[in-house]
């Protein structure tokens, strides 16, 4: 069993900037990726950033160059750090960890979930 607990999310004005944090607890041995997924209103979940244990990371398109995404495996902590956000960020930010299937260098994975934090930009 894995628990994620998630925070740092919020409301920010466009352009702005905003940092969240996922502690995974558990049997996390087997698994090989954690990472962020979100779920805007009225669309489906996507692949936000990953990262594998290792330190490799894989982001989707409309976040390279805005979005980091790291992890301090001593304390099994994964960050995204948002910058030069729009209001087309706005989501529920899920955060994840499973074993990653690669299709076309697009990652795959989640076998456990966070509860999930809002993130609303603002025009």
């Amino acid at each position: 069993q894995v628990h994620l607990v998630e925070s740092g999310g919020g409301l920010v004005q466009a352009g702005g900037s905003l940092r969240l944090s996922c502690a995974a607890s558990g049997s996390l041995f087997r698994y090989n990726a954690m990472g962020w997924y979100r779920q805007p209103p009225g669309k489906q979940r996507e692949l936000v950033a990953g990262i594998s244990s290792s330190g490799r990371a894989n982001y989707a398109n409309f976040v390279k160059g805005r979005f980091t995404i790291s992890r301090d495996n001593a304390k099994n902590t994964v960050y995204l750090q948002m910058n030069s956000l729009n209001p087309e960020d706005t989501a529920v930010y899920y955060c994840t960890i499973g074993v990653v299937s690669s299709t076309g260098g697009s990652w795959s994975f989640g076998d456990y979930w966070g509860q999930g934090t809002q993130v609303t930009v603002s025009s």
